[in-house]
This record gives C-alpha cells, structure tokens and sequence, in this order.
C-alpha cells in the first residue's frame, strides 16, 4: 500500500509545475500589461529591453522546473557559443518539450530574454500566452499556399529596423515526428521527397523551406549566425526512445533522464541566399541530422549509439539562476490570491485577459 502511494505521488510530479506555471500566467500578463502601460511615453527601444527582462524572469521559472525540478541531464555537442547573437535557431521537431530546449541553450548564452518563435497560427488563439507571444516578437504563420510571406518579411524587417535582439526559432518540419503514430506524418513526409528528388530521410521530416528562406532573407544584413540544432531524447528505456519522445508530462515526471543537443553554428556567409538553392542546403542539413539519428539509435559500434558526434560536455544549469525567478513569480501570484482585491484582479485578468487577447488576434488575423 505505501509503496503504491509513492509510486502513484511521484508519477503525479507533474502537479506542482503545472499549477505553477499555469497558475502564474495572468500575473505575468498583469505585469507585462502594467509594463505597457508605464512605457508607453518612452522610445520603443526601453520597452523592448523591459519586455526581454520580464521574458526572462518568466523562462527562468520555466527552466527551474525543466531542469532543475526534473534533473535532467544536458549533454552538448559540436559548436557551443557562449556570446550573445542575433541568430536563427533551427533545430528537428519531435516534442513540446522542443520548445523548452530552445531556452535551455540560450539561458547558457545569456540571451533568453531574446528568444522568439516561428509558430503555427492556430497557437495565436492559447489563452493569454496566444496574444503576447505575437508582442514579444513572435511570428504566427500559416502553412502551404496559405503561408503569407509579405507579413512576415514585413515583421521582421521592422524587429531588424529597431535592433531587436534576435534568437528566432524554428522548427522547419512544420510539425511534429510523430513515431508514437505509425507512419502517417512520415510516409507523407518521404512520399514528397521522392517526388521531388530529394534524399528519403529516415528519423526526421522533410524540412520545408519557406519561413526559414523569409527570414534569412529580411534579417541577412542583421544576423550573426544560424544554429543547426539536432536534439535526442534519451528514456530510461532506451528500446523505447526509438518510438516515442517525452510529452511534457512525462518530461516533468522525469522519464527523459537525459537530453543529447548538437549544435553546429553556421556563418551566414556559408548559407545560399536564392530559395532554391537554400532548399537543397536546409535538406543537406536535415540528412546530416538523420545520420546522426541512425548512428545514436542503430549504430553496430557501441562507442556511436547512444550519443552524438564530437566530444560531449555536462551543462548543468546554476539554480541560482533560476530559482529567483520562480520565486518571485508565485510568490506575486500566491500574495494576489490572499487578498479578496487580488483575487478579483486575477480573475478579471484571466477572463478579460483571454478575450481582448483573442480579439486582438482576429483583428490582426
């Protein structure tokens, strides 16, 4: 009986991050709307460094449960910049948790403030979150014949006008790799890159081109860098990661006890700038991922499975760095709901909040 009571409590770890992150949203938008108001008379350029500040302090709490509550351990490979960069992020796209890795590396480069998102449009309509990833210097695109690329260009042309720090992100896959459901994204994915002449890739999609080429063509003159990203998803049954990547669940209750991140950090002077050559390129790059995933999970020699190329260096994140931010976060939110006023105001905040925030969103749409 005890020991299914353990059992039971800590497979329910999820709980307490979970209320956590989720129950401090409307106080992070309640400050982020007060940060608004009180900088409405000042350039924009204050506003934006007050913004990334407070994005911080958000993500901080984030990676305090993702990294320091889970005890997951980071394992780097290749090119680990250190330095602050305006760079596009992109990176194979297997889980939720895919977001959260984006985080952990530029927590390491001090620039977690500055991280923005590509994202598919049905995102735009998360309650609260959906309006102010938009303000943060998010990007919501649609796909395939519906993609809009003169809105896109035009965003990000005036980030690069403004000098907003730029850590984009992107998943070029369009969406998830789906292996927990047999073949269907997948041999869709391989299908459309036979017909098009294009390697057969095995453990990850065929990329798409169209964000990747808008953004690096209105942020060329402007960026440092691109990051290739290649991330690995370790169980605890190594059998099991072959067919499954990590929910965010089953991340926070610690079955990915390790996650494996390549980088390997581009010039932009090696990258093609017309669309079509870029796409050759992005595919070359998305093969290079694939061979590391056939080597981590199939390779015969015991030395390639089971990690990536290069040497591997254990990044593990300060708690120091982190814990503050969680800290400060639920505290503002548990001092709010004590109070009968608070409780109204956050109340009022989650209602009208996710309203005004959806029709801002319909409006722009």
């Amino acid at each position: 009986m005890l020991l299914s009571l353990v059992l039971h409590t800590y497979s329910m770890r999820y709980l307490l991050p979970g209320v956590v992150l989720l129950g401090s949203a409307p106080t992070y938008v309640l400050l982020w709307g007060a940060l608004r108001l009180l900088s409405a008379l000042l350039p924009a350029r204050f506003y934006q460094a007050l913004d990334d500040r407070l994005y911080c302090v958000y993500q901080n709490m984030v990676l305090f449960f993702f990294e320091n509550y889970t005890g997951v351990q980071i394992l780097l490979y290749g090119d680990l910049p250190k330095n602050k960069e305006n760079i596009i992020y992109l990176a194979n796209h297997q889980s939720t948790v895919d977001w959260i890795v984006a985080d952990m590396l530029a927590v390491r480069q001090n620039a977690l403030g500055h991280v923005r998102y590509v994202l598919k449009d049905q995102l735009k309509w998360l309650p609260l979150y959906g309006c102010y990833f938009s303000q943060h210097g998010g990007i919501y695109v649609k796909r395939s014949a519906r993609f809009n690329e003169k809105e896109m260009r035009s965003k990000l042309q005036s980030y690069v006008s403004a000098a907003t720090p730029m850590y984009l992100v992107i998943f070029p896959e369009g969406t998830r790799y789906y292996t927990a459901r047999p073949g269907k994204v997948l041999s869709a994915s391989q299908a459309f890159a036979a017909q098009h002449g294009l390697a057969v890739l095995k453990h990850v999609l065929t990329p798409r081109i169209k964000a990747t080429h808008v953004a690096f063509d209105s942020m060329k003159s402007y960026l440092d860098a691109i990051y290739d990203v290649t991330v690995v998803y370790e169980g605890k049954d190594n059998m099991r990661q072959q067919k499954h990547s990590p929910s965010m669940t089953e991340f926070l209750c610690n079955e990915c006890p390790r996650i494996h991140i390549h980088i390997d950090r581009i010039d932009k002077k090696d990258v093609p700038e017309k669309q079509e050559c870029m796409r050759r390129w992005l595919h070359e790059r998305f093969e290079i991922k694939d061979k590391m995933l056939i080597d981590f999970y199939e390779s015969p020699d015991p030395a390639r499975r089971n990690r990536l190329p290069g040497k591997s260096v254990n990044s593990k994140l300060s708690l120091g760095k982190t814990l503050p931010s969680a800290l400060f976060l639920s505290g503002v939110t548990a001092g709010m709901l004590m109070t009968e006023v608070g409780r109204k105001l956050y109340v009022n905040t989650c209602i009208y909040g996710t309203l005004l925030g959806c029709l801002w969103v319909s409006l722009k749409a």
